[in-house]
């Protein structure tokens, strides 16, 4: 699934590398990793952006090559109902896909 097909849509983002996490506020915010071509691998909700990007960084599942492709962008929102976007955010994944993003392993939201 593309990432256009999100609704509301993410308005910001940062190429996922460490060198760029300088960028991502230290706010609460739903978000998704993409691929290059704007497919959608996780989607996910943080209470800091920065510091949940940073933890993606050092996840070896998260920087691994997927059947997608890789990682390479991180979209986010800010917001103060991050747990209904990002139900929001997978059920639409579930409606086009039938299934989560490749990397969601659970349905629940928890914010960290």
């Amino acid at each position: 699934m593309k990432l256009d097909m999100l609704v509301p849509q993410p308005v910001k983002h940062e190429t996922f590398k460490r060198n760029r996490e300088r960028f991502v506020p230290e706010k609460s915010g739903c978000y998704v990793l993409t691929t290059f071509a704007n497919d959608v691998l996780y989607v996910g909700l943080a209470k800091n952006l920065r510091s949940r990007m940073n933890n993606h960084l050092d996840s070896d599942e998260k920087t691994a090559p997927t059947a997608l492709g890789r990682a390479t962008y991180f979209y986010w929102l800010e917001g103060l109902e991050i747990e209904k976007i990002e139900r929001t955010w997978m059920n639409i994944h579930i409606q086009h896909e039938g299934v989560l993003p490749p990397l969601n392993t659970v349905y629940s939201p928890v914010s960290t």
